[in-house]
């Protein structure tokens, strides 16, 4: 396979579990509904899918002789946290920015939740109050100097590790992992459902299943929900990092825009607020299968999988597949939600 060219240091435990959600698939009474579970793969501080992005990057930090990996995200990122932990997995050290994307005002936001969790593991988190915005950042490029000035040697990651070189490997990959599992387990997976923000969990997948079908002539609807708000600048960067992507891995085509499919209505206005459909998809998750998720993308994700099958535009003779991608420890700074 051309991934194994790509060297990868392990940091899960293996394959991400799948299993079938079957009182939800009975609730919605429709299609065949399982689940990829990226928020258990692994035992870094919760692990999630910048864990399994993070594998194929890792070589690259540690061949560059750098001592800090410089990254950056929201309040409540993730990614920083993944991040802050690979970094204590490696004995580097870790400064992340951490921007208020979200105008949230929880008093213990940028308390609690992902960022403690970062600092507990020796991170250099500080706060930063530009808003959100899914691009390159100047206060990203800033840490990154601030890093230099002081002596070091840093390591940039951009957020989410969208716009590394490497950032959709490691979900091309996850491709040729479901087709394994689908072996081991007897099924199909004709339609996948993945939240998209920044963008290359989502590219990588479409890069990793155009590749399978190259080989099988087996087609499949990888389906992102939008979770950014910001519709078109996901969209424009899912479509370029997908195609940087599969050209890595030496596709050898064109992808096609069928291909790339980014679906609004579950994100809201802004980003990281969570809206109706978001706490129905929470409560159901939870109350029907004990699968918790968040607010901020996997609260979007299944509201946006819910909707899909019960309109019928997901076909009732489908069998899903929803990518877990973790983003649980955020609960922390939404406490109201529940109060």
């Amino acid at each position: 396979m051309i991934l194994d060219q790509f060297p990868r240091h392990p940091l899960t435990f293996g394959p991400s579990p799948i299993h079938p959600l079957k009182r939800l698939t009975q609730h919605l009474g429709g299609a065949q509904v399982w689940a990829k579970r990226e928020d258990v793969s692994s035992g870094l501080a919760f692990g999630g899918n910048k864990t399994r992005k993070l594998e194929y990057i890792v070589p690259d930090v540690v061949a560059s002789g750098a001592d800090t990996i410089v990254s950056i995200g929201g309040y409540q990122s993730n990614h920083t946290r993944q991040v802050a932990a690979v970094a204590a997995h490696l004995g580097l050290k870790a400064r992340l920015v951490q921007e208020k994307w979200v105008p949230w005002d929880e008093p213990v936001n940028d308390k609690v939740g992902n960022i403690l969790l970062s600092r507990m593991m020796g991170a250099d988190s500080r706060l930063d109050d530009a808003g959100f915005d899914i691009g390159i950042r100047d206060s990203w490029k800033q840490a990154l100097q601030e890093v230099e000035d002081a002596g070091g040697t840093p390591y940039p990651i951009p957020a989410g590790a969208s716009e590394h070189r490497l950032g959709g490997l490691g979900f091309a990959n996850w491709a040729f992992e479901v087709a394994e599992q689908e072996k081991q387990f007897g099924v199909f997976f004709d339609t996948i459902v993945v939240c998209t923000v920044t963008g290359s969990t989502h590219a990588g997948m479409i890069a990793g299943f155009a590749a399978l079908e190259e080989l099988t002539g087996v087609k499949r609807r990888v389906i992102g929900i939008d979770a950014s708000a910001t519709l078109q600048k996901t969209l424009d960067q899912v479509a370029r990092i997908a195609r940087n992507t599969a050209e890595l891995i030496e596709l050898g085509r064109d992808l096609r825009d069928d291909e790339i499919q980014v679906l609004e209505g579950w994100a809201g206005d802004l980003y990281g607020i969570p809206v109706d459909s978001t706490m129905s998809a929470m409560a159901l998750g939870a109350q029907l299968e004990a699968m918790i998720t968040d607010p901020v993308y996997e609260g979007k994700s299944l509201a946006g999988l819910i909707d899909l099958v019960q309109s019928g535009d997901i076909p009732k003779d489908s069998t899903v597949l929803y990518a877990h991608l973790g983003g649980q420890p955020a609960i922390n700074a939404y406490h109201s939600l529940w109060s």
